[in-house]
């Protein structure tokens, strides 16, 4: 090398000045032997090269070609070899072109391509394209590495001089002619060399030198430089992109590649934005399926976007070096390419999971696996748009799975999509059919948890992004609207309301595909309906009337709906009307003060002429015009109107109200009337005089008189006041009053205490003596008398003076007094159909009919058989000999039918809970007044009556049961909202329409405000047992019992206990918004046994709330409230999130309760219907939370049901008093569908289970076969058909889970654990045949129940033979399997003649190993075809026929 370079240098200036075509070099001096000789070094390389048919030219001019450039490095080799001085001539050729290219115009002409030489000669011999000179020459093998390690020398010369002439970089040259050699002499070297050169060299070189790698090393030298190039990736992370390049392109080991892999994941935090898409690229392509879920998990830690796009300020900086402008336009630079890097890094991610499956699936994993809210990350969500935008079904089926999976277990935030679309909205833009196809399937999810996340996802792309979304985004939403299915219904027009106040200016663009839904109201309630115009008349009336181009639309279609004569569409008609009001006479703000501008006089007149409108269309039904009143009502109360339209529409309403309702007292009331008239329920003692009076009864009688003469009616025009607007017209009154005045009701306060025109309610005594028409007159009446009432107490309920909550509270007593004569009134009025008071209803006149159509069936006989529904308790003496057969809960009443005439008012009246005007929540805060018991009234001889508030049992029964159907309507979770098929809509909503425009969180702040009231009400019922049990000796029936008011406490008890059950059981507590308010809640209960609840922890909280409530398990009055209780400590352990810790306590308290001797006030023991099925409750969370199941059936079935055997007819088992004759089959299935529950439990065998788990398994096994002996056996004693065809189903079930449980541990047993095994299947033949035996039995008695059930169990029967037989040659002992025919026997165990068996009769015991094991096998399938008179027996196990002893053998271990 030193050499070399030398002699170059001495040459150098000779070099310079010769010409192209010398033929001579100035040697001075020097000695020559030959002519060839004279030429210097120089000389050989440009004669050669001449000579081989290259022309080399001066300046800019490439070089020429005269030949191919095959034959030039052919000709050049053999000159060389042919030269006498060879191999030196070599080095001298190399030197001379080295002298050559010290000018950097030649230099530069040799690394550019030659040019064919044209002029003058044939120029076909050489192709258009040629190859540079030095590559050319690099391509002679000989010369190769000497002119590589000149050209490396060569390089770092032009290293610093950046692109020169035409953009041409030498170094780029340079490499370039190393690239795709034909061959590489010695890789290694040129390996270490260029490596070295790397190390030196500037950025710019080392990108080009470390891209072109892979092209210039052969495969040898890849593994070697990979390390190398590995740790530059460590120590320069500018030369990430080239470097990830080239190891992408370079062949690697697996185990390189990984360790390669790890270094880079490692590195990934620093790596630069604009470089990530390379990194991740690298990462993802270097998967192995081996590997891909571990790579993808971390690369999903790693790869964290947020950082890349928040803070701007980094943004800035980032980017200084390309926006070297103001700092503004940088960071909006930075922005913009920080977005467009995202955007390439989730291409990347596209193209690996498109074209690799692992990759995806791997995907689906990492993101399942996170399980902690705060770690999900926006690439998450990210990812998932990915997956299902690509085209594999797949994939786009596990996103889907995978987000509803995510947002179901509230691990998909709203707070995380939103930061998705406020980040990388044009990132996702991309996305947005994914999105849509996404939003759209979680909407119709039946799933209510999913669906929410749907709306967010519909809501943040229409914020985000740009028209054409936002058209594809109203165009979803309104094809949901128009499916006509419930929940997506609602959520949707809920999304498109909340659009219209959003963003009202980009919606009233799409007005026009939102007015199109109108044309498919059919499918819409009433309360979607009211939304769908509340939205639509915000865009065309709003306050800036952005879509007022379909103000003409609506004002047709309201006309045209309310001008029909059919109900339904006249109902659309008054409530859109009334949105539409609502909308054109809004109050409206100007700017951002809170001034209030006027309304226009235009607007105000039109909104005068639809008011009329409305008014006059509905005056000629008296639904309709109740209607009006109550959506007018319901506008009032939820929005607030302009004051000129407010004044006007209150003026209108106390006029005619008074008009239509009110007279005064004092003339004698005339006219023919159906019953006496007289002036009831007055408060207002003093004031009698000159006072008013609710003029019902001659209203009622004029308007049924009025029926007939309808035609006469309309010819009139005149307006008749309905009895069945009262209640409407009320409440409209009351809230605008309470609208004009502040919630003051002075104005119409007299209202409260004023009489109605009734007549006396003796005549309900005598109610079989009246006709048919007077009878149904008398209950509408009272229909009539309650609604008013409720209504009343709607209004009055909220004032604070002491004499108004008084009269509120006696109108309390009004309604369940009132109550109690309606029942005993509809019990002697067969058939009847009350008036409707709900006129938001689906329809409301068919569903009123509907609605009782199974009361007048069940009356068809005439004698008063009240309605199934409700029919709880029976009050109606002519109605009982019939109940008493009929309804087990009125038999423990009947003796004592003389003493409690009017027991339990309300409850029976369930079935009519639709004709009963809706209770406002407000209602519920008179709840928070103390209980007043009949003990307290006697003590105090009613002196302090007056001065405190009470509520008495009855009241509050009354009140409970509302709160309680109001909960159950709200916080119940929907199992599914999907529209059941060719079925009725299920109204569920009538008679909730005030609920349903509440939140269910507002609905549990009011419970959790009421907790203190209901748990010192809780407190009052378990004092008033308490105390009744220690004055009656601790006997629930002694003398002093009041049976009244204990029916009515236990109901009070009972409905406390479930009221907090339904609110603790919501399940919005789990959310994370509502934890506070779910430690406020049991802060409640903890803190009436101890201070300070609100320090404590959940943990605690939940300790102390249970051991609250455990206090109350000693005064249960009944079975149903003590399940109550029970299910109440349940939800609370539960939701506190440790409930193990409590089962043991939940298991006792159960077990106390079942065995505890139940008997009602009137000394009978509790049986019937309801007390099945909440014994039935009670001793499934027993046997849910005791320790050890199947001890606990055998207890049961082997203690307690042969004590029940041995027992006299009515009596009950000794250690079970719960368990009768009468109980036995509630006892019997639940065990059998515990003890199969108890054994899927039981986890499966596995071939390298160790000798004590196995042990432990099969004594399970034992234990388990052994309960289900004893209860199978039962059958024998208990043979009723329910029985059997609970032995039948669980039984099937029983043997299907040994098949796959239990078999596979035998076979892994059989050897080490022969007598277990041997008995064990002992015991589980004797069952198996009873079960042969039963199938026989259903068979011979064509029982079509049981027969259902023998198919299946056959075939399991035949199974398990096989199953057996498997078993013994898996372990050896075939031998021991013999097959003997099994003959059909019935319950008893006596021969079925008609199908006797044809084969031999003996019975063969099987021999295994010198152990009598008599055959673990069974009876088989053997069906028979009676029409054909057919019989198929399948020869099966050996038939050891004789009976099973008595227990106690199978007892014995």
């Amino acid at each position: 090398m030193m050499r070399k370079k030398r002699r170059s240098s001495v040459e150098k200036g000779e070099g310079a000045s010769t010409t192209t075509k010398a033929k001579k070099s100035r040697s001075n001096g020097r000695q020559t032997k030959e002519p060839v000789s004279e030429e210097t070094n120089e000389g050989v390389f440009v004669v050669f090269v001449r000579e081989a048919g290259v022309t080399l030219k001066q300046g800019g001019t490439s070089n020429e070609i005269a030949v191919d450039q095959v034959v030039f490095q052919k000709r050049i080799q053999q000159q060389l070899q042919k030269s006498p001085r060879y191999p030196s001539v070599m080095q001298e050729f190399v030197a001379g072109l080295e002298a050559y290219i010290e000018n950097d115009d030649r230099f530069r002409n040799c690394l550019l391509p030659c040019v064919p030489q044209l002029s003058g000669g044939d120029s076909s011999s050489v192709s258009s394209f040629q190859e540079s000179l030095l590559r050319m020459l690099l391509g002679i093998e000989m010369l190769q590495t000497l002119i590589i390690n000149m050209l490396l020398e060569k390089l770092p010369e032009f290293m610093l001089d950046g692109a020169g002439d035409g953009g041409l970089s030498i170094p780029r040259m340079i490499i370039n002619q190393l690239k795709w050699l034909d061959r590489v002499v010695d890789s290694k070297e040129l390996a270490v060399k260029l490596m070295e050169l790397v190390s030196a060299a500037p950025v710019e070189v080392q990108r080009d030198i470390i891209t072109s790698l892979p092209e210039i090393l052969e495969d040898s030298q890849h593994n070697d430089v990979a390390r190398e190039l590995n740790s530059v990736l460590q120590e320069n992370t500018q030369l990430t992109v080239p470097v990830l390049d080239a190891l992408s392109s370079l062949n690697l080991t697996s185990s390189l590649l990984t360790e390669v892999r790890v270094s880079v994941m490692a590195m990934l935090a620093a790596v630069q934005l604009e470089d990530l898409p390379v990194v991740v690229k690298f990462i993802l392509h270097s998967v192995s399926a081996s590997d891909a879920n571990e790579v993808v998990c971390n690369l999903r830690k790693k790869l964290d976007l947020e950082q890349c796009v928040l803070p701007p300020v980094l943004q800035a900086s980032q980017s200084r070096m390309k926006s070297k402008g103001a700092s503004l336009p940088a960071s909006t630079a930075a922005a913009a390419s920080s977005q467009d890097s995202i955007t390439l890094v989730l291409d990347c991610i596209k193209s690996a999971v498109r074209f690799q499956k692992t990759i995806s699936e791997a995907w689906l994993k990492a993101i399942e696996s996170v399980d902690q809210v705060e770690d999900h990350k926006v690439i998450d969500l990210l990812v998932l748009f990915i997956l299902h935008s690509t085209n594999a079904n797949q994939s786009r089926r596990g996103a889907e799975r995978v987000l509803k999976l995510k947002v179901r277990t509230g691990l998909f935030q709203e707070a995380l999509l939103q930061k998705t679309f406020r980040d990388y909205a044009q990132v996702i833009r991309g996305y947005f059919p994914s999105i849509l196809a996404l939003a759209q399937s979680l909407l119709r999810s039946p799933d209510p948890c999913i669906v929410p996340f749907g709306g967010h996802m519909y809501r943040h792309s229409f914020t985000a992004f740009d028209s054409y979304c936002h058209q594809e985004v109203v165009g979803s939403l309104v094809t949901h609207v128009c499916s006509g299915v419930g929940g997506e219904v609602d959520v949707a027009l809920e999304l498109l309301c909340g659009l219209v106040t959003e963003k009202p200016l980009e919606m009233a663009l799409y007005a026009v595909f939102v007015k199109g839904i109108l044309d498919y109201m059919d499918n819409l309630t009433p309360q979607q309906i009211r939304r769908l115009f509340h939205l639509l008349s915000r865009l065309a009336f709003g306050q800036q009337q952005q879509g007022s181009h379909i103000q003409d639309d609506m004002h047709i279609v309201i006309r045209k709906q309310l001008s029909s004569t059919v109900s339904k569409y006249k109902r659309i008609g008054i409530i859109g009307a009334v949105m539409i009001i609502g909308s054109m006479g809004a109050c409206r703000q100007k700017g951002k003060e809170s001034q209030n501008v006027s309304l226009s006089q235009e607007t105000f007149r039109q909104v005068t002429a639809l008011l009329e409108l409305v008014k006059s269309s509905s005056e000629s039904s008296p639904e309709a015009a109740a209607l009006y009143y109550d959506e007018l009502a319901n506008l009032i109360w939820s929005s607030t109107l302009d004051p000129q339209v407010q004044d006007m529409i209150g003026k209108s309403v106390l006029d005619d109200f008074q008009d239509d309702f009110v007279v005064d007292l004092g003339p004698e009331i005339t006219g023919s009337l159906p019953f006496p008239a007289c002036v009831m329920y007055n408060l207002d003692d003093e004031e009698s005089q000159g006072g008013i009076a609710i003029n019902l009864l001659p209203l009622l009688a004029k308007d049924i008189q009025n029926k007939g003469e309808q035609q006469t009616q309309i010819k009139k025009g005149q307006r008749r006041a309905s009895p069945l607007c009262l209640s409407p017209f009320f409440r409209l009154l009351r809230l605008c009053e309470e609208k004009q005045h502040q919630g003051d009701l002075d104005e119409i306060d007299a209202l409260l205490g004023c009489p109605l025109i009734l007549t006396d309610m003796d005549v309900v005594e005598k109610v079989e003596s009246l006709s048919k028409a007077e009878r149904e007159f008398l209950c509408t009446l009272l229909f009539h008398t309650i609604n008013w009432f409720r209504e009343v107490v709607n209004a009055f309920c909220k004032q604070k003076e002491t004499e108004m909550k008084m009269k509120v509270m006696t109108r309390l007593q009004n309604i369940t007094y009132l109550q109690t004569l309606l029942e005993k009134a509809l019990a002697g009025t067969p058939g009847y159909v009350p008036p409707v008071c709900n006129f938001d209803g689906e329809s409301t006149e068919g569903f009123a009919v509907g609605s009782t159509v199974p009361a007048s069936k069940s009356k068809k006989d005439g004698t008063g058989k009240k309605r199934k529904a409700p029919g709880k308790n029976s009050t109606e003496g002519s109605s009982q000999p019939e109940e008493a057969t009929e309804a087990d809960e009125t038999q423990q009443e009947q003796p004592e039918k003389e003493k409690e005439k009017e027991i339990r008012s309300g409850v029976s009246l369930m079935a009519y809970r639709l004709f009963f005007r809706e209770l406002d929540m407000e209602v519920l805060s008179v709840l928070q007044c103390g209980l007043l018991s009949r003990s307290l009234l006697d003590s105090e001889l009613h002196t302090k009556v007056r001065e405190e508030v009470l509520l008495g049992p009855a009241e509050l029964v009354f009140l409970l049961e509302d709160m309680f159907h109001k909960l159950e309507f709200s916080l119940a979770a929907a199992s599914a909202k999907r529209a059941p098929f060719l079925k009725g809509r299920a109204d569920k909503s009538v008679g909730f329409s005030h609920l349903l425009q509440r939140s269910s969180k507002d609905i549990v702040s009011c419970c959790v405000q009421l907790l203190p009231a209901l748990c010192t009400h809780l407190e009052n019922c378990h004092n008033h047992f308490q105390t009744l049990l220690s004055e009656n000796n601790g006997v629930v029936d002694g003398p002093a019992t009041d049976l009244q008011e204990h029916q009515l406490m236990s109901s009070g008890y009972q409905l406390l206990l479930q009221v907090l059950n339904t609110t603790f059981s919501w399940s919005g507590f789990s959310q994370p918004g509502q934890r506070s308010l779910w430690k406020k809640a049991l802060g409640v209960l903890a803190g009436r046994i101890k201070e300070g609840g609100a320090e404590l922890s959940l943990e605690q909280l939940v300790k102390h709330s249970f051991e609250y409530l455990l206090n109350f398990r000693s005064t249960m009055p009944n079975l149903s409230t003590a399940l109550c209780l029970s299910q109440l400590l349940s939800t609370v352990s539960e939701k506190g999130g440790n409930s193990a810790a409590y089962r043991a306590q939940s298991a006792s308290l159960a077990q106390h309760f079942l065995s505890q001797v139940w008997v009602t006030a009137s000394g009978e023991r509790e049986r019937g219907n309801k007390f099945n099925e909440a014994l039935h409750a009670l001793l499934s969370i027993y046997l849910v939370h005791v320790d050890d199941v199947l001890k606990a059936v055998e207890e049961i079935a082997g203690k307690g049901i042969p004590e029940l055997i041995n027992a006299a007819k009515d009596e009950s088992s000794a250690s079970w008093p719960t368990l009768s004759r009468q109980t036995f089959l509630v006892f019997y299935k639940v065990l059998m569908a515990e003890l199969d529950k108890a054994v899927r439990k039981i986890p499966a065998s596995k071939i390298n289970d160790s000798t004590e788990a196995q042990s432990e398994k099969l004594l399970t096994w034992n234990l388990a076969v052994r309960d289900f002996h004893i209860m199978v056996n039962l059958v024998k004693v208990f043979d009723s058909r329910p029985v059997l065809n609970v032995c039948l189903k669980y039984g099937r079930l029983f043997l299907e889970s040994f098949l796959k449980l239990g078999m596979p541990l035998l076979d892994y047993s059989f050897k080490k654990h022969k007598e277990d095994v041997q008995s064990l299947l002992k015991t589980f033949q004797l069952s198996t045949r009873q079960l042969h035996h039963m199938c026989g039995h259903s068979k011979i008695n064509q029982d079509t129940n049981l027969t259902n059930h023998v198919p299946a169990l056959k075939k399991s029967l035949e199974l398990f033979v096989y199953r057996v037989k498997a078993m013994l040659a898996l372990n050896n002992c075939q031998e021991a399997f013999w097959i003997g025919n099994l003959k059909n026997r019935n319950l008893k165990g006596e021969e079925i003649l008609s199908q006797r068996s044809q084969g031999s009769d003996d019975d063969d015991d099987d021999e295994d190993e010198n152990r009598g094991l008599p055959s673990p096998q069974e009876q088989t399938d053997e069906e028979e075809s009676d029409s054909e008179g057919t019989k198929k027996a399948k020869r099966t196990e050996n038939a050891d026929e004789d009976d099973i002893t008595d227990d106690s053998e199978l007892h014995s271990e």
